[in-house]
């Protein structure tokens, strides 16, 4: 089986690709969403993403913000694609875009309930770093590297005196993938190890009220929030119902 790029000039419009599996006829069409919403020097490199790697962070959509343009983007390749469907589209669009609004000031108002040095991240995988620019939290390091191999002892070691220097009141692990580092840094520095963050596994199942983008990013937030001391008040508040039925199964 293979899969080309296809060379039909009808579909020019960026940032829409169209592919098609040879000899059969079937094509895709590819939507870039990061590299068209984020100019190149807005992309941020770390620890997991280190510059020398070639390979930016690809966690936009921890932020609300940019969670929101990819969905214009999308709404905007769909209409392309589909142009009988595009009041659709764009009523779904619409809703979703008011849930943006919501979840986006919901975090700026937890932020607001907690000082600068509170935060602060320390998690598995660098999935904040563009939630953290947005709204004025910093990460401090992250435990898995480039190679997702373990960190070295020199590397926790230095996370360890990163966590002590900073006063920080807990670090985040992954339901996914739990961390023996962060439990031993939190045993050994005596901070708070929250294993239960969720970057991408969606919470419940299809037609679950919180089996969503919006569901799983207020858990986390809130996590975050209220493990660092804030009030996460505004973000238990918000409703993460999808706006459409949703009967999908995403499997890790």
């Amino acid at each position: 089986m293979v899969i080309q790029q296809d060379d039909d000039k009808s579909h020019p419009s960026k940032p829409i690709k169209t592919w098609k599996m040879r000899h059969l006829g079937i094509y895709w069409r590819f939507c870039e969403l990061a590299t068209t919403i984020l100019p190149e020097d807005e992309w941020i490199y770390d620890f997991s993403f280190p510059k020398e790697g070639g390979k930016p962070n690809p966690h936009l959509w921890t932020d609300p913000q940019m969670a929101g343009d990819y969905a214009a983007l999308i709404r905007d390749a769909l209409t392309a694609a589909d142009p009988t469907h595009a009041a659709q589209y764009a009523e779904n669009y619409a809703a979703f875009a008011l849930k943006i609004d919501a979840i986006d000031q919901a975090v700026a108002q937890a932020t607001a309930t907690m000082s600068e040095d509170q935060r602060q991240l320390l998690t598995y995988h660098d999935a904040y770093a563009y939630f953290a620019r947005t709204y004025g939290w910093t990460v401090i390091g992250a435990i898995q590297p480039s190679s997702f191999e373990e960190p070295t002892p020199k590397e926790i070691a230095d996370l360890m005196d990163q966590v002590k220097s900073s006063g920080v009141k807990a670090i985040f692990g992954s339901e996914v993938f739990p961390s023996t580092v962060l439990e031993q840094i939190g045993n050994e520095t005596g901070v708070r190890y929250v294993d239960v963050l969720r970057d991408d596994d969606l919470i419940g199942g299809p037609g679950d009220s919180d089996h969503s983008w919006m569901g799983l990013m207020r858990f986390n937030y809130v996590t975050m929030v209220e493990a660092l001391g804030g009030d996460a008040s505004a973000l238990k508040s918000l409703d993460t119902s999808d706006v459409g039925p949703d009967t999908a199964n995403y499997p890790q």
